[in-house]
């Protein structure tokens, strides 16, 4: 026989090479899917945790993102990427998988949040200063577009309330200026823009409805709200709720709510109302109110649990320590929950089954069962604000 290897003796050999590359190698536990990631914004550190839904853990921290006092995030279309958008200017991206900085650009001097495109192509970004918004490539995050925000009298506005709709469009207002703006890029990168006029005074944030329609307007400067039917922009802005807080006394705004946290649930659409301790009502077939809900103070956010049965709120300092639970079938706060000074976030996971809650001031991040309200999980954090999940990626005007 030689020197030669019976193949018997053969196939052992290559069993346990194989057995030893096994050995050796990353376990298959180590790999992941991005479904159940998101992030928590830690606003003094200028860094954000990488966690999961499904045990309720931290599994990293990625440092280096700089000023996040006001700091949002979308995702990229297989989950896997944040885009975070900070109040110093800067864009980062952010690799779940890896926990690294997948990339990073300083876009403006004080940005205001974000929107990634209907295609995930695309991620644009709201500016104060210089005012404008600023298209990149989500791939390589190179400067696809800029659009400067001069309004009708020719001077430059902040921009606010950007987000993305369908038909490969973002849609803007300027606050200087009381416009509203859409950017059609579904021709390519050089946007067609829309612009309609007098919409109303100092428009400080929108929202779209999560079937891309309607894009809503809150206005600062007057009671009312401003609305664009994106089915049919040639009709132009419709003003809504006019003067819902007129002949009230009105008091003093200490933080604007924050429209983007408004609660579609059952048949009904629930707002915050600005410098009043209520919620407003609406009937979305016609856009009236029909309601209003006395709450703990003045709501930043509403926000429905995603089956629709509930909305979780809370509220701007300085009763800020709060957060009450109304049930959407009779509109009354069925709980309330004391979890410290400056609960800033609330999210959801996909299916409702748990919400996830930044207390600031505690340090913390609480978790609680939405059908029992116990609190399952509490995880330490460094001055949290935002909590974002990867789910956002799939959801409009997210």
């Amino acid at each position: 026989m030689g020197g030669s290897i019976s193949p018997l003796l053969r196939i052992a050999l290559l069993a346990l090479i194989a057995l030893a590359a096994y050995v050796t190698a990353p376990r298959a536990a180590e790999l992941r899917g991005s479904g159940d990631l998101g992030i928590v914004v830690e606003r003094a550190k200028g860094r954000v945790q990488v966690i999961e839904t499904t045990g309720r853990t931290r599994l990293a921290t990625v440092e280096g993102l700089g000023d996040l006092s006001h700091a949002s995030a979308v995702f990229s279309r297989d989950q896997r990427y944040a885009y975070v958008f900070g109040r110093d200017g800067g864009l980062t991206k952010v690799d779940l998988l890896e926990a690294k900085i997948a990339g990073r650009v300083i876009q403006g001097g004080n940005s205001i949040g974000g929107a990634i495109s209907q295609d995930g192509k695309l991620v644009a970004v709201s500016n104060y200063k210089p005012g404008g918004v600023k298209v990149f490539s989500s791939e390589t995050l190179e400067l696809v577009a800029d659009i400067p925000a001069i309004d009708a009298d020719g001077a430059q506005s902040k921009t606010v309330g950007l987000v993305d709709a369908p038909g490969q469009r973002f849609v803007f207002s300027l606050y200087d200026g009381g416009e509203i703006w859409i950017a059609d890029f579904s021709q390519g990168n050089t946007p067609k823009i829309t612009k309609f006029r007098d919409v109303g005074k100092q428009p400080y944030d929108a929202l779209v409805t999560d079937d891309g329609r309607y894009y809503i307007a809150g206005l600062f400067g007057e009671d009312g709200m401003a609305m664009l039917d994106l089915w049919a922009p040639e009709k132009g802005v419709r003003r809504i709720l006019d003067g819902y807080g007129k002949g009230e006394e009105k008091l003093p705004v200490y933080k604007m709510p924050h429209l983007e946290g408004w609660a579609r649930a059952g048949e009904q659409i629930f707002l915050p109302a600005i410098g009043h301790h209520e919620l407003l009502v609406l009937d979305p077939a016609t856009w009236s109110e029909v309601g209003r809900i006395k709450v703990h103070g003045q709501p930043v956010f509403a926000v429905a649990r995603p089956d629709g049965r509930q909305v979780w709120v809370n509220f701007a300092h300085p009763l800020n320590d709060t957060v009450q639970v109304i049930d959407v079938p009779s509109q009354k706060i069925i709980r309330e929950f004391k979890p410290g000074k400056a609960v800033l976030h609330l999210e959801f996971t996909p299916r409702g089954e748990q919400v996830w809650i930044s207390v600031r001031d505690v340090g913390v991040v609480e978790v609680y069962d939405t059908e029992t309200f116990a609190k399952i999980a509490e995880l330490p954090a460094d001055k949290p604000s935002g909590i974002f999940l990867s789910a956002r990626a799939h959801r409009t005007g997210l």
